[in-house]
């Protein structure tokens, strides 16, 4: 059982000092030689005291000061005393001592106690003559595992008084002189944690300081086990606002928790660095350590060297250093300083010639004089480039503004008396300060590596270094260079790939602007005129655009290209007001006063005291504030392990699922759950929520795969490829990802592969093909047009891969003249220009963007547009003469201007092909109210390039494959829909295909938004497939957040309790909470045991607790939350349940849809009434959904069989008042009334047909029959009752946005 209890914040205390045997020696030897100054000594552990310090069975001895091991995790440490023999006459004196003597002690098994003794006593110890002052020390210690302790140490000194030394309270020897001098013994008392706790403990340590000065030698360890047997009993706070307060007479410590879990414990003072270094030197130490260099910090002052390294150490989170960590190097380890590989290490500044002189490659960081140096053995010094000029003054200009003298805050205070006071006045300005630091350094973080994500792919785990690289600016490219290929670099990739929420993905969020946050294209990549204006350091806002307004309800018709004018300077506000988030009230608990003696019944007192004040915090604190509540659940749910109460300690990790899941303690509840005595087990399955919580820790136990954590680079491939592996490669490269538009290549690359193919297998027989087919190892594919192997050959991929990549390349190097960038829009990208050709505008190159075609004119820059893509009317190939010879040229009839003729010569018929494309795509998205069918042709077009590009024969032919949108021009869209559809969005733009939309819900936006700078905009929440919730700012229309995750399951329904809550039912059988302030799940309801299939709301009033939802799964099971407290108030079972599918509320009675019947059900369960449906046949039907129509008391129900919809008359539901069938529909999935209209959505007969019908609820008739989906329409909402929001299936995976009449 001891293996379950968790640990309080002290791992083991230990005592260092000379030995018993020397310190006797020098006193002996004082009235034979002296005072000998500066005497030099040896330290050795004197005693060592490890927790637990009290024990069941010791009580039941009578034996309560005696501690017990933990064997299975600890291992022992002897430390043996010989004794010598002075003269015969001393044998019987200490005959209990001559044979050598041990004593175990059960230590960590990561703690080494074998060098402890000289990090305790880095310097020397030599006895002096007269006290010195305390002075402390940091200390941290890396085991083979990476896993880092702790620890704190005090130097003092104790008066050796004539006729003993204390040694476990034993008087060991008798010297007598009159002549006696005063020496003093340096000893040391070092705490070790397994949490960063330096100010805290340095608290302790100066509280026993107080007490162990003026104890009487036998006294001195006991005092200091009983106080490193209170450390022991205190926790660490988890993670929040809660901060714990004990008292160590005369001092109260307080043990602060991280605000946010995302960052580590930082209970020092962080700005140290500050003081000590400019802000360049800063960078460049940052820029070594990201570097991976052998590092050495160097001071007079022991403690600096270890909070110094350690405040660096947290300036670059959540980047981590992996390699070697030894902040402080006694004199014996200094040869660790020879160790080849990357290592960061401090010593004393004593040292600094010796190091400088004799050791090459060191980074010296000489922190009392705030300088960096090189070891000056190598000819020449280390490469350090310099950090990215743009991060790195960002940074220089924020930390000017910090306020880092205390002193400068007191001025205008008056003195205190309190020291109490005083220290926690201190304290609270350090924490702010301490805050506001390490957003500034994570600031400097994202703004070095915000890009990383947009060359990432996340399917395949593979990060494209090359295109980063090139996309960087030539002065910033060694440091990337450099940085790529670190340790450092390669972990932060795993946690991207891995989509880890941590603190740099919440700030990138905060602070990056809205219109690189919320790209909904993966590609391709080009520079925009707003990042050519700023490479040229002008301002953007002296551009002329024209933009459309981008807010409800008023949709913008080109949503992918215009956007609204607030983003111009959207990059300088959201860092500002990332900078300015508001910090949250600390709380602070007083943990109970210690009993004295520590003794176990004492201790369990003291646990008990420790539990009554938690229960008397709980039942103080209100529901609203559950971040509260659950740190006191948290805590005293240790407190009851400590007593061994495990099913009151699994109660309150349980309540953690409906206050803060993010404390969970997953790995000790596990362990608890693994140890439950027989009997207690059985009592945690009569209770419903232990037996769940049990339930879900063994599911997930099984469920757990090992994750798949490797980076990998693309590379292209060696052998042959089949459409599988074609398919692979491709989207491992990041060139595109649709599956259909990568079908589509393999199709024109092996045109090309079939003209070698003609050579290579034209003489072979049928038996050398079929060797040829074993050799290659590939499954292969027959053209239907030449009859030979389909496949893709190496050097083919590798001629298209490399004109792609030199196209990007060539791209970015383009830069406009502001003459011309004048004309375009700020987001508006050039992604061709051909050669310098004749035409009717002038001589130029024509350029192609997303939005136009223009003339860059030669000679005198310029500017002629040739048409907008929507204005074209004609696209032909024409010949213009110029005698003897007839020139090929491209004509473009626009209704706005005369035609324009280009002389393209021998590039005439790929810009007909990439015209005509862009052209088509500009209409179908027009037509469909898709912007993204502009990406997609864009993509077309720029693959078409690349083919033609890398092949010789039959290229225009082989490029006209991806020609989609040309031969889809003539799709008709049916009238009504063309009149009724707005837009469309695809929450599946980060996806490698699309995923199915499972419910929508639109939040209205929120003017009085809590956070500040916060934006207030209408949200739009998507729920996907395997867990995926995608958030939508409906005011642009554009994704805000790609994926917030919860859970892996289908997600079944939303529901918006308020505006700070957001409820998912899930398939898994869990209730998703979501704060949708902090846009994390952090709450969960875990009471049903099936499918989560509906929510509503039952709303009596603006609190919470005025508020309840009824949610209803699969099995039947309705629950009654109580929203403020989310506790259950009502639940009952129907029975006799085939599938409860969907529950409305109306006049206090919940109708529930149960398959083959709609159940009019009281709140207490008992069922009122029956709604059901024959069939002609007497069978019944099967309801998918239904509805409540209140001002007409009726209720609308749909088929899940047929496309048949009934109204019914709520006071007669023996038949249907009216029937109404759906031409060409199958089933119906979904319905919603928004004025005075009943909107379905149903499968069409067609299986890839997603059709919308909108009803007039009075005339009971078809209104409209929409049609924007190839797959069935799963979810609808309403928008403020003048829009309607479909979602279909994953076949289609798009959300439509409809205008309601």
């Amino acid at each position: 059982m001891a293996e379950v209890l968790p640990h309080g914040i002290l791992e083991i205390c230990v005592v260092v000092g000379a030995s018993h045997e020397k310190l006797k020696e020098i006193c002996q030897a004082i009235p034979k030689d002296g005072i000998r100054s500066h005497c030099y000594l040896s330290p050795e552990i004197r005693s060592v005291h490890v927790p637990p310090f009290v024990s069941k069975e010791d009580s039941r001895f009578g034996n309560s000061d005696q501690s017990f091991t933990r064997i299975s995790r600890r291992r022992s440490f002897k430390k043996k005393k010989e004794l010598k023999h002075t003269n015969p006459a001393a044998t019987n004196a200490n005959a209990g001592h001559i044979e050598s003597q041990s004593e175990e002690f059960s230590i960590p098994s990561n703690i080494d106690l074998q060098g402890l003794p000289q990090l305790c006593f880095p310097g020397e110890l030599q006895i002096e003559t007269e006290a010195k002052e305390d002075r402390y020390h940091f200390l941290v210690f890396t085991d083979v595992f990476g896993t880092r302790t702790y620890g704190v140490a005090v130097q003092f000194y104790r008066l050796i008084e004539e006729g003993n030394s204390f040694q476990h309270g034993q008087t060991n020897w008798n010297v007598h002189n009159q002549r006696m001098s005063t020496l003093y013994a340096p000893f040391c008392v070092c705490v070790i944690s397994k949490f960063p706790y330096y100010t805290a403990f340095k608290d302790c340590l100066s509280s026993l300081m107080v007490h162990v000065k003026t104890c009487q030698e036998l006294d001195f360890d006991h005092k200091v086990r009983q106080f490193a047997a209170k450390l022991a009993l205190v926790p660490s706070p988890p993670s929040g606002t809660l901060h714990l307060v004990f008292n160590l007479n005369p001092l109260l410590i307080v043990l602060p928790s991280r605000e946010d879990p995302n960052y580590p414990v930082a209970d020092l003072d962080i700005h140290l660095p500050l003081l000590c270094f400019k802000p360049k030197c800063i960078l460049q130490i940052l820029t070594c350590i990201l570097m991976e260099q052998r590092i050495v910090f160097l001071s007079a002052d022991w403690a600096l060297l270890t909070l110094v390294a350690e405040c660096f150490i947290l300036y670059l989170h959540p980047l981590q250093w992996q390699h070697t960590y030894v902040p402080i190097l006694s004199k014996e380890m200094m040869d660790f300083l020879m160790a080849p590989t990357a290592f960061l290490m401090g010593c004393h500044i004593d040292y600094f010639k010796e190091v400088k002189s004799e050791i090459e490659g060191l980074i010296l960081v000489n922190i009392d004089e705030g300088t960096i140096s090189f070891s000056n053995l190598a000819a020449t010094e280390p490469d350090i480039p310099e950090m990215p000029s743009q991060a790195a003054e960002c940074f220089a200009q924020r930390i000017e503004s910090l306020q880092l003298h205390y002193d400068l805050e007191l001025s205008h205070l008056g003195s205190s008396s309190d020291i109490s006071n005083l220290r926690m006045r201190r304290r609270n300005w350090q924490q702010n300060l301490n805050l506001t630091i390490q957003e500034l350094f994570l600031v400097l973080v994202v703004n070095m590596f915000r890009d990383v994500s947009d060359y990432l792919n996340y399917e395949y785990r593979v990060f494209n270094s090359e295109e980063f690289l090139k996309t960087r600016t030539v002065s910033d490219q060694p440091f990337y260079k450099k940085v790529l290929e670190t340790y450092i670099f390669h972990s932060f990739l795993k946690a991207r790939l891995s989509r880890k929420m941590d603190a740099f993905s919440h700030m990138e969020l905060r602070i990056c602007p809205e219109s690189n946050r919320v790209k909904m294209r993966d590609n391709p990549r080009r520079p925009t005129m707003e990042q050519m204006v700023m490479r040229r350091e002008y301002h953007f806002d002296h551009l002329v655009t024209k933009r459309f307004a981008a807010s409800m309800p008023n949709l913008p018709v080109d949503i992918c290209q215009d956007f609204s004018a607030e983003h111009l300077s959207i990059r300088k506000n959201k860092s500002e007001n990332a900078m300015k988030k508001s910090t949250k009230s600390v709380r602070t608990l007083k943990l109970p006063e210690f009993r004295s003696p520590l003794n176990y019944s004492s201790v369990i007192a003291w646990y008990t005291d420790f539990i009554n004040l938690l229960s008397k915090a709980i039942n103080a604190t209100g529901q609203e504030c559950s971040s509260l509540l659950a740190r006191y659940y948290y805590l005293r749910g240790l407190a009851y392990l400590m007593q061994e109460k495990y099913l009151e300690a699994l109660s309150d990790f349980q309540n953690l699922y409906k206050t803060d899941l993010d404390i969970f303690p997953k790995e000790l509840v596990k362990k608890v759950i693994g140890v439950l005595p027989p009997d207690q087990h059985s009592q945690a399955g009569q209770k419903p929520e232990l037996k769940r919580l049990i339930s879900i820790m063994l599911e997930k136990e099984q469920n757990v795969t090992a994750s798949d954590e490797h980076v990998k680079k693309f590379e292209l491939p060696k052998t042959h490829m089949h459409k599988e592996d074609f398919l692979k490669r491709i989207q491992e490269s990041g060139i595109v990802k649709d599956v259909g538009t990568i079908l589509r290549l393999f199709d024109a690359l092996t045109i090309v592969n079939s003209e070698k193919n003609k050579l290579k297998y034209r003489d072979m027989t049928t038996e050398q093909i079929t060797t040829a087919k074993v050799v290659s190892r590939s499954v292969f594919y027959l053209s239907a047009e030449t009859g030979h192997l389909k496949q893709i050959d190496p050097e083919t991929f590798r001629d298209f891969y490399n004109f792609w990549k030199e196209s990007e390349a060539e791209a970015h190097e383009v830069n406009l003249p502001l003459e011309v960038i004048e004309y375009l829009d700020k987001n508006e990208s050039v992604f061709k220009l051909s050669s310098a050709v004749k035409t009717n505008y002038g001589v130029g190159k024509i350029a192609l963007t997303q939005k136009r075609l223009f003339l860059l004119k030669e000679g005198r820059p310029g500017y002629v547009e040739i048409s907008k893509f929507r204005d074209i009317m004609e696209v032909e190939n024409v010949s213009v003469m110029f005698f003897p010879l007839r020139i090929p040229a491209l004509k473009i009839k626009t209704a706005l201007k005369e035609p324009f003729v280009g002389n393209l010569k021998t590039e005439r018929d790929l810009w007909q092909l990439i015209v005509k494309e862009m052209w088509a795509g500009r209409t179908m998205a027009d037509k469909h109210k898709d912007p993204q069918y502009i990406q997609e042709a864009l993509t077309n077009v720029l693959l078409m390039d690349a083919v033609v590009g890398c092949t010789h024969s039959r290229a225009i032919y082989a490029a006209s494959k991806l020609a989609y949108f040309d031969q889809m021009r003539n799709l008709v869209v049916p009238k009504t829909t063309l009149e009724t559809l707005k837009h469309k969005i695809n929450p599946s733009a980060d996806q490698t295909s699309p995923q199915a939309v499972n419910a929508l819900l639109y939040a209205p936006g929120n003017p009085n938004y809590p956070e500040e700078g916060a934006n207030a905009n209408p949200k739009l929440w998507c729920a996907l497939s395997e867990g995926k919730v995608v958030l939508i700012d409906a005011a642009s229309w554009c994704i805000q957040q790609h994926c917030i995750q919860v859970g892996n399951s289908k997600l079944n329904c939303m529901l918006g309790v308020d505006s700070s809550q957001l409820w998912i039912g899930s398939q898994d059988s869990c209730i998703y909470i979501i704060n949708t302030y902090s846009m994390s799940c952090n709450k969960q309801l875990t009471e049903h045991c099936t499918d989560v299939t509906d929510m509503v709301l039952e709303d009596q009033g603006s609190n919470l607790s005025q508020k309840c939802v009824y949610s209803c799964s699969l099995d039947g099971s309705v629950i009654c939350w109580d929203v403020s407290t989310l506790q259950i108030k009502t639940n009952f079972q129907l029975s006799n349940c085939h599938g409860l599918t969907a529950i409305q509320l109306h006049n206090c009675m919940l109708w529930c849809c149960v398959g083959d019947a709609l159940l009019e059900v009281k709140k207490n369960g008992q069922v009122f009434r029956t709604l059901i449906l024959e069939n002609p046949n007497g069978s019944r039907a099967f309801f998918s959904c239904f509805l409540v129509l209140p001002g007409k008391n009726q209720l609308v129900t749909g088929c899940a069989d047929k496309g048949e919809v009934c109204f019914w008359d709520m006071e007669n539901l023996s038949k249907p008042l009216q029937k109404i069938q759906l031409q060409d529909c199958s089933s119906i999935n979904c319905m919603i009334f928004v004025k005075n209209q009943v909107w379905i959505g149903s499968k069409g007969l067609d299986k890839a047909n997603g059709k919308i019908y909108v009803i007039d609820a009075d005339k009971y008739y078809v209104e409209k029959e929409l049609v924007a989906h190839v797959d069935m329409v799963r979810a609808l909402c309403s928008a403020e009752n003048k829009y309607v929001l479909s979602g279909a299936g994953r076949e289609d995976g798009k959300v439509a946005i409809w205008k309601v009449d």
